[in-house]
């Protein structure tokens, strides 16, 4: 069963962002307006960008195989990307916060070879993409930013592979997860974490029991405290020291 909310029925959500300018989480508002993109051109992409939800949580926003017809950024919630695998088994390549693009993985072939699946509700921003790629080749910065995005998605996923232990993989996934919330505003050593154990574990290629007893371990040794959802990073010093090779430079 298709779950997904508003498709084919796409709307503008009023008391969601400005509806005179970019919202305040949104990812070329964070990221073309102070790098000096001509301010017509910014006019110009707002024509292009709707207003999209709500997405309940399991709501599909795009399905592996569909063409790419448009690119979407988070305005609030939280998307991840989930990949068909072997034998039935799906992967959570990552999640995606308020103010990062999803879909930009479609580029290349032209269809999106992922699922992108609300984990709560969301709200999103549509760009149609034929409208989006001919304003960007009037704007060389927009594009860069664009590959840049495209690449940082693209890192993520090289830093999850490899032989890590758990813990390693858990306290980089808390330390990056940290970062993100606080390219936003918000703290770095607190905060709610948007999806449960067994997506956590899915994502980091573990099984749901592993991650539970790494996050054991780590409040053990007193460098993050877990209520529920919201974790505290006590000791980011260590928790860095110890995600070592899985955190960029």
């Amino acid at each position: 069963m298709d779950t997904r909310v508003g498709t084919g029925k796409e709307r503008a959500v009023n008391g969601h962002g400005e509806t005179g300018g970019f919202c305040t989480t949104c990812v070329f508002g964070l990221q073309f307006v102070p790098h000096g993109i001509d301010r017509s051109l910014l006019d110009e992409l707002q024509l292009v960008m709707r207003h999209v939800g709500p997405f309940r949580r399991g709501a599909v926003v795009f399905r592996a195989g569909e063409p790419l017809r448009a690119l979407y950024a988070v305005r609030s919630g939280v998307l991840k990307t989930v990949y068909a695998g072997s034998a039935g088994r799906e992967y959570i390549a990552g999640f995606h916060l308020p103010g990062e693009m999803v879909g930009l993985a479609a580029i290349h072939a032209g269809r999106f070879p992922c699922d992108a699946v609300a984990v709560d509700t969301a709200y999103l921003c549509r760009f149609e993409f034929r409208s989006l790629t001919a304003l960007t080749a009037r704007a060389p910065a927009m594009q860069e930013q664009l590959l840049r995005l495209l690449s940082r998605d693209i890192g993520s996923a090289i830093l999850l592979a490899g032989d890590h232990s758990a813990d390693e993989r858990v306290a980089a996934f808390l330390i990056r997860l940290g970062r993100r919330f606080a390219a936003r505003g918000c703290s770095a050593s607190e905060f709610r974490l948007p999806m449960g154990r067994r997506d956590i574990a899915n994502h980091l290629g573990l099984a749901p029991e592993t991650v539970s007893r790494a996050f054991g371990r780590l409040q053990q040794q007193g460098w993050i405290r877990v209520r529920e959802r919201s974790v505290s990073l006590l000791r980011a010093d260590e928790l860095l020291r110890l995600a070592g090779a899985l955190l960029p430079a």
